[in-house]
């Protein structure tokens, strides 16, 4: 799990009647963040301080919500949870926690009016333990969704996920909460999530989603030390890991959004080897994310698919 990188912890906040959440990973101190967005509807916050070159290198927690642009709300109550314990980018006005955050849109499963707000992102935070991390139906996870390129009415119910890899000393670890529009593959390439039957004489060509509907958000971890500039090559790597494990990724209806961190307890090996670990760890992350989801009213889990 994300967790088997030492100091990084992590919480859900759950609305099992709104069927919606969040989720943040919390960073030991020191951690140097970095991360990239792709897809065409994206919701975020801070990130163009995780570029390259910006002036703040280290990153506190990352939040990963749900409720679409009202949900990075919640980014508000981690912050909170954070300053009142000193953690935070150090000013002459005191330290401001650093909080990147993404959301997902999952306002058209369970309650349109339930968004995780600075409450739940508080909460997450109070939750938060450097053990196992619940997956499945929690926390981002709660109301997302995958397999909807012929429509919403077709999705097969997803949730977070989480795996990790060690080489040596080194743990490379991923979190994501999957809510895309793509169906999901297995190792062998074959289809793991398909979109479900629909009735017959249905246009498969016509899948009138609404723009910004999806959106897998990922956190991918290291305890190998890493330049801002090393953490972005690994956030992009990880961006190749939904593109293996998701057909297809990265769509206009998609602000597919990877967050990188490095702890930077071990040296790193090379490159290309720390890239393929991220590579194959998230599309492990995917893959559990939708088998370890549970049906809601409406959205069967691929157990349930009939």
């Amino acid at each position: 799990m994300i967790t088997d990188v030492p100091g990084i912890r992590v919480g859900h906040a759950t609305d099992v009647q709104g069927l919606t959440g969040c989720t943040v990973v919390l960073c030991p101190p020191g951690t140097v963040g970095s991360g990239e967005v792709r897809g065409g509807a994206p919701a975020t916050r801070e990130t163009d301080l995780l570029r390259p070159g910006m002036m703040v290198e280290h990153v506190d927690a990352i939040l990963l919500t749900g409720g679409s642009a009202f949900g990075l709300a919640a980014a508000d109550g981690v912050m909170r949870f954070l300053e009142e314990r000193g953690v935070g980018f150090e000013t002459p006005s005191g330290p401001v926690p650093i909080v990147p955050a993404a959301a997902l849109f999952d306002l058209a499963i369970g309650d349109a009016q339930a968004r995780p707000g600075p409450e739940r992102g508080y909460d997450a935070c109070a939750a938060a333990v450097p053990g196992p991390v619940e997956e499945g139906n929690v926390g981002a996870g709660t109301g997302a969704t995958v397999a909807k390129l012929h429509g919403p009415a077709r999705a097969v119910k997803a949730g977070i996920g989480t795996a990790s890899v060690r080489e040596g000393d080194v743990v490379v670890a991923a979190l994501v909460a999957l809510n895309a529009v793509g169906e999901v593959l297995d190792e062998r390439g074959e289809l793991l999530a398909a979109a479900r039957p629909g009735p017959e004489g249905e246009d498969p060509e016509d899948p009138e989603l609404p723009f910004g509907a999806s959106t897998t958000l990922a956190v991918v971890a290291t305890n190998a030390g890493l330049s801002r500039e090393r953490a972005h090559f690994l956030a992009q790597a990880a961006h190749e890991g939904m593109d293996r494990a998701l057909r297809p990724a990265h769509t206009m209806w998609d602000g597919d959004t990877v967050f990188s961190l490095a702890t930077g307890e071990t040296a790193p090996p090379g490159q290309e080897e720390l890239e393929e670990m991220a590579v194959n760890i998230m599309a492990e992350a995917i893959r559990r994310a939708v088998r370890r989801a549970a049906s809601v009213p409406g959205i069967p889990s691929i157990g349930d698919v009939s």
